[in-house]
């Protein structure tokens, strides 16, 4: 029997600036599940499954604190250009501006961005991510 990655939950304050976030990059709201006091919005990207679980606590308006461990979530964009501008109009801006991890130009360009909670999400430019092949770093020697 094989194991699959069925999602990702981050806990948001705010639902409906996090789904136009998600949306903005290409998610699309799939379903709902209720329960007393939280409730979980599931999202996916077109043709994919049920990737994301935005988790809303009824009644909390307090930012998470989102700890030292959580890095990021990363998705891809053919025009990473034009998301940013299309999540500029949101009101988010990039990090930094886009540019090559490491300055190896034999990667694509990527950027950080933060969703209306401060969950850092990077954005690879292309339609796909080849995952690196370096070999060991010098440090596992």
């Amino acid at each position: 029997m094989t194991s699959i990655l069925v999602h990702t939950c981050v806990r948001v304050v705010d639902p409906a600036a996090s789904i136009r976030f998600y949306e903005a990059l290409g998610f699309e709201r799939r379903g709902q599940l209720n329960f007393d006091s939280a409730y979980n919005v599931y999202m996916g990207l077109p043709g994919g499954g049920d990737t994301l679980e935005l988790t809303v606590n009824v009644g909390r308006t307090d930012p998470y604190d989102l700890g030292d461990g959580y890095n990021h979530v990363a998705v891809t964009h053919p025009d990473l250009d034009a998301i940013l501008a299309t999540l500029a109009a949101l009101g988010v801006e990039p990090e930094k501006p886009p540019f090559h991890p490491g300055g190896r130009d034999d990667l694509p360009r990527i950027v950080f961005v933060a969703d209306p909670d401060g969950y850092r999400i990077e954005i690879i430019e292309g339609e796909h991510f080849a995952t690196p092949q370096d070999g060991p770093h010098p440090s596992e020697a």
